[in-house]
């Protein structure tokens, strides 16, 4: 049944609840999974996607690249609330350099987080970080800036994980883990409760990490070992 999705909802939202306007700042497909957590939700209205010049005119599922990213300042004056929607494995130099970008135009970043997750009252969630279906954010865990938090993850009590950091499918971070800046963790990979790990890390998919990692690097395994 696609009554949420339908421009009967659609008009039904913006009469009945206070919606913010929204621009996304990315058109692939991270943006096309952030796009539906909004459509779930209430609080924005997706105006369009700022991606690269080239890209301007396409769409991306129900909505328009309307404009460029070195115009983004028009459009923070145009008073909307923006999102960094770029996708996160290997490198967080095009969401970095986006969020300088915004931050210098004095834009405002959107916080997200989908009905269907759990965020604990006590939990705190940073500026621009994005909580996707069915994620859990426990008591006292700190998600920081530009972090996605992807679809099932879970960031256990007391966690932290840094900013534009990318927990990502399925994964778990136990309770008290410590998450540098700029990590990615894999799809169903673990981490054991008390780990600390180092800023710049990539860890993979169904990784089991259970020794602290202190230096950048890609690490893979069960245990996690240092690939490079």
């Amino acid at each position: 049944m696609l009554v949420g999705r339908s421009p009967v909802w659609q008009i039904f939202r913006q009469l009945f609840f206070h919606m913010r306007n929204l621009i996304l700042l990315g058109g692939g497909g991270h943006a096309r999974s952030v796009i539906d957590v909004i459509e779930s939700a209430s609080d924005y209205r997706i105006q369009g996607i700022i991606d690269r010049k080239e890209r301007v005119g396409h769409r991306v599922l129900n909505y328009s690249i309307v404009d460029s990213d070195e115009n983004i300042e028009k459009w923070v004056q145009s008073d909307q609330d923006f999102l960094i929607t770029v996708g996160q494995i290997e490198s967080t130099a095009v969401r970095t350099r986006l969020d300088k970008q915004l931050s210098e135009a004095k834009g405002r970043l959107a916080t997200l987080t989908s009905p269907l997750a759990r965020v604990s009252l006590y939990a705190t969630v940073g500026e621009g970080a994005v909580v996707m279906h069915f994620a859990l954010v426990n008591a006292n865990a700190q998600v920081g800036r530009n972090v996605i938090i992807n679809t099932r993850a879970t960031v256990e009590h007391d966690a932290i994980v840094g900013d534009f950091s990318h927990i990502s499918t399925g994964a778990i971070l136990n309770g008290g883990v410590a998450v540098g800046q700029q990590v990615f963790i894999g799809s169903h990979a673990t981490i054991q409760q008390g780990i600390v790990v180092a800023d710049n890390v990539i860890i993979g998919a169904h990784t089991y990490v259970n020794q602290d990692i202190t230096e950048p690097g890609v690490y893979v395994g069960v245990p996690a070992r240092r690939l490079r």
